[in-house]
């Protein structure tokens, strides 16, 4: 079993969506994501918005591929640097902690996780 950066059992992030890399509702990672779908936010329209933006609209449904698309208040484990991208613009969703892989304290350090957690 993983851990999450606080160095506990990694907890479920979510179920309905189903998220993650593996779609186990976990956001559990390894060298086949290369886009590292290991931290776990609660989304909001700010960040729905700057996402599509950027490329990456996780609005829309996708039926074809199980996609239900995802709105505001759904937690969903996000690629890190898409996360890092958003904090850099201030746009950044909220991190739960307990579902956040370990492997992201490697690029942003617990202070600025925990100054974005969920409270």
């Amino acid at each position: 079993m993983a851990n999450n950066v606080l160095g506990t059992e990694l907890t479920t992030c979510s179920t309905e969506p189903m998220t993650g890399f593996f779609r186990d509702g976990c956001c559990n990672t390894n060298a086949d994501d290369q886009g590292m779908h290991s931290i776990c936010v609660v989304l909001t329209d700010t960040f729905l918005a700057f996402s599509k933006e950027r490329g990456n609209d996780l609005s829309t449904p996708h039926p074809a591929y199980g996609f239900p698309g995802l709105v505001a208040g759904n937690r969903w484990c996000l690629c890190l640097s898409r996360w890092v991208e958003a904090l850099q613009a201030d746009c950044a969703p909220k991190v739960v902690l307990e579902a956040t892989h370990a492997s992201v304290a490697e690029f942003v350090d617990l202070e600025t996780l925990q100054e974005h957690a969920v409270s």
